[in-house]
């Protein structure tokens, strides 16, 4: 359905998401950045009830599975037309269905769907929605995680949430978009602020002494480090200067020596 993107890098981000329960996203939508950045005109959230569209007078939008079974499935003619009534024609306009069949969610994706200007979220509930759904109307599946929740509504918060923070301005500083866990394929490095002791827990001192390179080369190989020791999985695939992977080495040396320590304790 969608063609090449042209993105929102100038324009303003919407977001129309379909749901059986619409009043599910009432206070999350309604507080902090997101808040702020509808304010502010840099995002559109618009929630849809799937059942204004249904097409009996009971407005049913489930339906037992063809086959036997147990569950309730989405039907497909209320998604149709509440994706027709957005009118999601536009080039830069991207499908999406919500469920646990869909590719891992990560920071990567958020940064591709930053490349239109309209997503179309559908939240699936029930047992399942018609597979008809995603083979024919949805352009991309999507899943936040191995897990079974009740509905897609709490992933459509969560890519919300996600490609929101990357559309410019709404951070307000660029910076701490790059500089988040997974922006980069490595854990973020450790954060400080005041005071710079509490009881016996001093600020590195690295961070209290106004050389900027050496804060940058402190953080860079704490970055290495958390990677290294929470998330190893991560450095497989990342991309590293000659520096890094010399880095890497000593605090792979380093980590070992540390889990010998406390295997001896």
């Amino acid at each position: 359905m969608s063609n090449s993107p042209k993105g929102c890098e100038k324009g303003m981000m919407r977001f129309d998401i379909m749901s059986v329960f619409p009043e599910m996203f009432v206070s999350p939508f309604e507080s902090s950045l997101l808040k702020k950045a509808q304010d502010r005109g840099l995002i559109e959230i618009h929630i849809h009830d799937i059942r204004r569209f249904a097409l009996d007078k009971h407005r049913l939008t489930d339906d037992e599975p063809y086959g036997g079974g147990g569950g309730m499935v989405m039907k497909i003619e209320p998604i149709a037309r509440a994706i027709e009534a957005v009118n999601p024609l536009r080039e830069d306009a991207l499908i999406i269905l919500l469920t646990p069949q869909g590719e891992p969610f990560s920071q990567k994706i958020a940064q591709e769907l930053t490349k239109y200007s309209q997503l179309v979220l559908i939240c699936g509930h029930y047992e399942g929605v018609d597979e008809r759904v995603g083979m024919h109307l949805a352009d991309r599946e999507i899943s936040i995680g191995d897990y079974i929740l009740t509905g897609g509504e709490l992933a459509a918060m969560v890519v919300v949430d996600a490609v929101s923070r990357l559309v410019p301005d709404v951070l307000g500083n660029e910076n701490s978009a790059r500089e988040d866990s997974f922006s980069g394929d490595l854990l973020e490095y450790p954060q400080y602020t005041r005071p710079a002791e509490f009881g016996d827990w001093p600020v590195p001192p690295v961070l209290l002494s106004g050389h900027h390179a050496d804060i940058l080369a402190w953080r860079r190989r704490e970055s290495l480090k958390r990677t290294l020791k929470k998330r190893p999985d991560l450095i497989r695939n990342a991309a590293f200067s000659d520096e890094d992977r010399k880095m890497l080495k000593e605090l792979e040396e380093e980590l070992n020596t540390e889990d010998s320590m406390k295997k001896k304790r």
